[in-house]
């Protein structure tokens, strides 16, 4: 996303004053216009929005910034359509959390729920898409009255929304090296040597399988129960777990334990063996395959026989999942991302994930918006 940004004068008043509640009304109204808008620009019904017309008051530098997003926005959306339909329509609701005043300028932390709505979804797939994505909000208060000023959506930085301008794809850290309980550094993982080849994403001459039933690797493991806390944590966060600021593959480690899958035993000094899987009350006593995605694979492939290699993408099922060594500019041999099939019919797989927040993403999207990049697909 653009950064939108001029910050107006401001006097001596106190500042982190708070706002009234008219104020505050009529600022989350044209935060809600300004977020609606731009996610309008990537549907193919876009005028059609309830805010198509609705003028946002905006400084000259953010108008600029956002006339320049909707014409990228737009040509994205064009894009997309053309590879899977793209998006018909978009909703957006905007909640707001903390603000301030300090003199002429305002700023509202507000999170942005948005649903993207697929065209003509066959029954029994998800009938959209949706992500949730905070941010923070500047205005500017000037003899008209209050103006947007600046937009700073908080996601990791290689994020990917289809309403936000990012240079590269979702991200995660790969092997998580933090300060162990004394500040040390702790020890880099074991180098596993070379993984299995990479799945194909090339779709077959026809099609996906019509195959319904997924193939079951294990009986002790409940694939419904992975795909429910999938459903049902992808934005509400579990409060028995604590987030890491790359939450993906955290998140797919609580659907694999929801699941049945067993944590082993370990300590904080085993914590960077890729044999161990376990989660504990800190960081640095919870192992690297918990939170790191080329940990995780490490671990679900070779040490613990949990997964099984998919040769094709195209061949998973709900609950098993997906990982990915970005293309930045070319892949590097470390696993990046890490997400969870949550649905599959109509002709695509359907994902969802964490950093940023996002539930039943067409797998064609994103196809469509990364290139170059290695997958490994797990039958989990």
């Amino acid at each position: 996303m653009a950064s939108l940004g001029v910050t107006a004068p401001t006097t001596n008043a106190e500042p982190h004053a708070a706002l009234s509640a008219s104020e505050l009304t009529r600022l989350v109204q044209m935060a809600d216009a300004y977020l609606q808008r731009r996610a309008d620009a990537v549907t193919t019904g876009g005028s059609r929005s309830r805010f198509a017309s609705t003028p946002v008051a905006m400084t000259a530098a953010a108008a600029e910034d956002l006339a320049d997003d909707l014409t990228a926005l737009q040509h994205n959306g064009r894009a997309l359509e053309k590879v899977s339909g793209g998006y018909a329509r978009a909703e957006v609701t905007v909640t707001p959390g903390e603000s301030s005043i300090s003199g002429d300028t305002a700023t509202i932390v507000a999170t942005e729920d948005a649903r993207l709505y697929y065209p003509n979804p066959q029954e029994g797939v998800p009938a959209y898409e949706e992500y949730s994505l905070p941010h923070t909000l500047t205005f500017t208060r000037s003899v008209d009255g209050w103006e947007l000023a600046g937009d700073r959506a908080q996601m990791d930085p290689s994020s990917l929304q289809p309403t936000t301008q990012i240079t590269h794809p979702i991200g995660d850290p790969g092997p998580i090296n933090e300060p162990g309980p004394a500040g040390e550094p702790a020890p880099d993982s074991q180098d596993e040597g070379p993984k299995e080849p990479p799945s194909s994403t090339e779709l077959p001459a026809a099609g996906m399988s019509s195959q319904t039933a997924k193939p079951t690797l294990s009986a002790s493991y409940s694939y419904d129960k992975m795909v429910d806390y999938a459903n049902r944590y992808w934005k509400d966060y579990n409060g028995g777990y604590r987030s890491y600021g790359n939450d993906c593959t955290n998140f797919i480690s609580q659907a694999m334990r929801a699941g049945g899958w067993n944590t082993t035993a370990g300590s904080p000094s085993s914590r960077a063996d890729n044999s161990k899987w376990f989660y504990a009350s800190f960081t640095w006593s919870t192992s690297y395959t918990w939170a790191g995605a080329e940990n995780w694979y490490w671990f679900a492939q070779r040490h613990s026989g949990r997964t099984q290699r998919i040769a094709n993408i195209w061949d998973m099922f709900p609950s098993d999942v997906a990982q990915v060594d970005w293309a930045d500019p070319s892949p590097d041999g470390n696993i990046n991302h890490t997400m969870i099939v949550t649905a599959r019919g109509g002709g695509d797989l359907y994902m969802t994930y964490h950093s940023s927040n996002t539930h039943n993403k067409k797998l064609s999207i994103i196809r469509a918006q990364t290139s170059g990049a290695s997958w490994y697909a797990h039958r989990t």
